[in-house]
Order: C-alpha cells, then structure tokens, then sequence
C-alpha cells in the first residue's frame, strides 16, 4: 500500500476496495443494517424499527458483548442543580484542546439530557441517593461539575447494554450475532446498497453473506487491539473504520487515540485487554502516587488527578521516567471496604483477582489505549462521505471529541448521534437499492491483499513502540516502515502462501489499514496536542494545526493509496450537501 500524502481531495464514488472473500451465499433484505450491539448501534436500531422501517443488526460477537458494556464510569449530562448544557460545553471544549467543533459539542450536551430521559424510559437504571431519592451524580477528570450518572457503582455499561438488548428483544428485531462485517455494497449510484458480512459458525446463517439496505449504520466501536495492551475487548480491530476506508468514505483524526491514564498494571510483556481502574476512582478522591508515595499531579493542573486524561497519562508517563519505573500507583485505602465494595465492585473484584486489594494496598496502575477520539468523518446527522452509510459511536468523527474525548463523554455521544441518524433515515424517502456486485470483475473492485493472522502480533509490537503515549518522527518513521514491510510481504507471491480468507486474516487486515493510517496521520501532525504527545515537538502549535486531517483511502494501478489532506480552517470539515443527496 503506497502513503500518497498530499492536499486535494477526491471524488468518493467508485466502487473501491473490497477484502478478499468468498462470494455471498445468502442474503437478507432490509431497510436499515446496523454493524454493532453498543449503546449506538442498539439506539439508532430501536428508533429505526419504531418508525416502522425493517431494521436488522448484525454484531460480532454476542449482542450483549459490544464494547458499551464495559464503560465503567457512567454517562455525562447536565442533569443536576445548578449544571447547566454551557457549563458541559465548557469543560469538552477545553478537553478537546482547540479541536472540538462547536456546534457538535453544543449538540451533545443541549440535546444530551433529555436523551438520558429516554434511556431511562427505555429501561435503565441508574444509582439515586439514598437520602434524596435523586440521581446520584459524580465527577471525573476534566469536570468542574457532579455530572456523571452511573449504575451498579460501577457496571454503567453492562446496565444500559441489558436495558437496550432487552428491548431489542422485547421489539423482535432481527439479529445476527457471531458476524464480521467486511465491506460495503454499493448501488449503481455510488449510493451504499447493504453490507456483506461472514458469520462465524454459530449463527442462523453460516459463511458469507450479506444484508442488502439502503441505509447502513456503523457503530463497530473502536480499533484498541491495533495496540499491544489496551482496555478495549478482543473484538475492537477497527472493522468499521477500514470497511469506510475501502468504501471510498474520509476519516477525520485518527492520530488521537487516548491512553487510559489508570489501567491495571500486569506486569511487563502483558498484551491484550487489560482491567480498567475507572476515573470514577479518582472521582471520588483517590490519589495518584509514586512509590514513595508522593502525589505527583499535585501542582501539574489546577484539577491534580482530576486534569483531562491526556495530561493525567502524560504526567504519569514522565514520572515514571524520572523514577524509571514500569508503573505508578492509585491509593484509595482511605476509601474503606464498604465504599470499594458498594461503590466500585467491578474494580474491586478485577483488582483481588490478580492479587491486588485496594482495600489494603496502593493500585498499580500504567497507561494503555482506551478510545479512539478520531473515526469516520460526519456531519450532525451522523451521514458520511459515501451517501447511505452513516456512523456514530467510537466508529465516527463528529467533533465533539477533538484532540482528546472529555471522560464519559462517549456514552453520551452515542446516544445522541444515533437518534439523530434514525430522525435522518426515518424523514427520508425509503429506497430499493441493488447492490452492483462485490467481485473484482463486478463493476471495477479492486481485493485488498490480506494478512496472515500471525502479523497481527507484530503490528501491535510495532504501534505500540511507535505510536503509544510517547511518539516521535523517528519512532513514527520506523513504525511506519515496519508496517509497509507487511505489507510488500503479504502482496509479494514470493514470500510464500498467501493468506487464506478467514476472520483472523480480515481481523488483521483491518488492524494494518488502521494502523497506517494512524501512524500517516501523526507523522504529518508536528506538534503536540491532546492525546497526541510528540516527544520532538513537545509543544502545542495553533497557528499551523489547529486544524484536521482527513485521510481517505483510493485504489490505484499500483494499489490501494492513502491520501491525507490538511483542512484549511479550525472549523470541523462538513459533509458538503453534493456529497449526501
């Protein structure tokens, strides 16, 4: 795959790249597809089906298993005495570090707590005070304001992923679980016609397939495996982030992914996802400490331990080396045992379970990847570049996260934006689209070269020694050679049997496009900001990036190319009306 990095766009119709996949052997007629089972997927699907418009989900794994369930500290809105949607705004927009688009923003937190109304109307339920009976709410990095409704202390996600899938169930919509997506259909027009997926043995279907619709939802949440250690569930490989990019779709600042500030620290050498210590933690006044026990935020921000999580892992990051050690530690011993047991018992079992009690004894804690505040570029209806295909979730760039996502801000933002993508689809004309095929002889597709499963480790090394917490143009430069020797390698027929298409393969085919183009994307920008921290360009430069970078992905004659442009304003780029019909 050739890096082509230059300034201009490109027209986004074609029928672009594919993975290569068995032909489809059965098909499904539909509506609306939505990819994913999270707080965003589920949503947009309920409002889809409510409005009468056939609807079908299609998840990777179980539907109750999507990343939503594993949110610890709760769901941000303006719902308590005296907190107010501008005082929300305030604290996500300096958060987001320059980048965030206003109007996106002021979106999220206006509409923002009447749509955590109807969550609760839906079903779930959040902690009230015992005293008041009210919603207890409470606070988290970045936050001036008590703003965070939680439930089960700290199981939020698992309560608002039972109370969606309940009512997907109690609404019969029809599921296809044990599936990965792997491209988009077009139709004649260039407009999307569906998506073909491959059910991995245990569904109702068997094999390759596809949901032919005229309307296809992303929410396939984020793309955390892409590094070796990470918060994010085995699931999370970027599918839906690099089916948009074959799709023709742009995708809007994927340089910043933000590291946890708090994950469990396991020992050196451990990989895949790692136990969460939520922010909630320090929320409620736990301290961040090195091994002497000093609190080392104190005096770095106004807010210590409760800054913006990019300064929170940036201020971990440099004591451990000054300390030259692997890891800090959380201290909530103050809290007691009947406040760790009732208020954070996930946290609390997570921690005993690997011989660590919070209780007695400081957390160990380290950074690790956690949430991709870049994705799939929108617009406030959640439409992308490629007309009927739409986005929402970790999946999607609405701006609102800018260069770093303000702590339970995600939740939020998934509940919003899938409402206002079913008010989209719902107020538009219902379509029969016919899917122009999805072989390379079928109207100009062109196969991406997979990767044996074996290359997905060497990724990961590869991202998180170039592109962790800690990046730089010569460890951005070697990452970036590292993955295109993959790449030369799994295109070379030389180099051996090609890799067969199966679910590893794509999984990991997915997580190198994802990875290119995080690492093309943080070459380019030569500053520091947010959750983007370039040990050569320690500081913050507003006047040549405060601005995005949109990447989208052409095929060429000399194979897949990604094409990175520079926007020419602070402004988030609109998805222009010529774009979406």
């Amino acid at each position: 795959m050739n890096d082509t990095l230059n300034q201009t766009s490109e027209n986004t119709g074609g029928a672009g790249l594919r993975l290569t996949a068995p032909p489809s052997g059965w098909a499904i007629e539909a509506d609306v597809v939505v990819v994913g089972s999270g707080v965003a997927g589920l949503t947009a699907a309920l409002r889809c089906a409510a409005a009468g418009r056939k609807t079908v989900i299609v998840t990777k794994a179980r539907l109750d298993a999507g990343s939503t369930r594993w949110a610890q500290g709760g769901i941000a809105a303006a719902l308590g005495e005296g907190d107010t949607p501008e005082q929300h705004l305030d604290d996500t927009l300096v958060a987001g570090a320059g980048l965030c688009d206003e109007a996106a923003v002021r979106t999220l937190v206006t509409e923002g707590p009447d749509a955590v109304r109807r969550l609760i109307g839906t079903g779930a339920r959040f902690d009230t005070s015992p005293e008041t009976g009210e919603m207890a709410l409470t606070r988290e990095g970045g936050h001036h304001r008590r703003r965070i409704a939680h439930a089960g202390g700290d199981a939020t996600g698992a309560e608002i992923s039972r109370a969606l899938v309940a009512a997907v169930r109690e609404a019969g919509l029809e599921t296809v679980e044990n599936a990965l997506v792997l491209d988009l259909l077009k139709d004649a027009d260039g407009r999307a016609a569906g998506v073909s997926l491959h059910v991995m043995g245990e569904g109702r279907h068997d094999g390759v397939g596809a949901v032919h619709a005229p309307a296809v939802v992303l929410a396939t949440g984020g793309m955390g495996q892409v590094f070796s250690a990470t918060t994010n569930p085995a699931v999370s490989t970027g599918d839906g982030v690099a089916l948009a990019l074959r799709a023709g779709a742009e995708v809007s600042d994927l340089e910043f992914v933000q590291f946890h500030p708090t994950v469990l620290y396991l020992g050196p050498g451990s990989e895949g996802q790692q136990p969460l210590v939520s922010e909630a933690v320090r929320g409620e006044g736990a301290h961040l400490v090195d091994a002497d026990g000093v609190r080392f935020m104190v005096g770095r921000h106004e807010l210590a331990e409760l800054a913006p999580r990019d300064i929170v892992a940036k201020g971990i990051m440099r004591r451990m080396r000054e300390r030259d050690a692997d890891h800090m530690y959380l201290d909530a011993r103050h809290f007691g045992a009947v406040m760790w047991e009732e208020r954070f018992p996930t946290i609390l079992a997570a921690c005993r379970a690997h011989g660590i009690d919070p209780v007695t004894e400081p957390i160990p804690v380290a950074p690790a990847a956690h949430y991709a505040s870049g994705g799939v570029r929108t617009d406030l209806a959640g439409r992308t570049t490629v007309p009927g295909l739409y986005a929402c979730g970790e999946v999607a760039c609405t701006g609102v996260h800018g260069a770093n996502r303000l702590a339970s801000n995600s939740l939020l933002e998934g509940l919003v934006f899938a409402e206002r993508i079913a008010a989209d689809i719902v107020g538009s004309p219902a379509r029969t689209p016919v899917p122009v095929g999805s072989g390379p002889s079928d109207g100009g597709w062109q196969s991406v070269p997979l990767l044996p499963p074996e290359a997905r480790y060497a990724i990961q090394r590869t991202m998180t020694a170039g592109a962790g917490v800690l990046r730089s143009a010569e460890s951005l430069t070697r990452a970036a050679g590292e993955l295109a020797e993959l790449a030369e390698a799994a295109s070379d027929p030389a180099s051996g049997k090609p890799a067969e298409p199966g679910v590893e393969a794509w999984e990991t085919t997915n997580l190198h496009l994802v990875a290119r183009v995080l690492v093309a994307a943080a070459l380019r920008r030569t500053e520091t900001r947010g959750c983007h921290w370039r040990e050569d360009r320690p500081d913050r430069d507003d006047e040549s990036w405060r601005r995005h970078l949109v990447t989208a992905l052409r095929p060429t004659t000399e194979g897949p190319t990604l094409v990175v442009r520079t926007t020419h304003s602070t402004a988030f780029p609109p998805v222009t009306p010529e774009e979406v019909p």
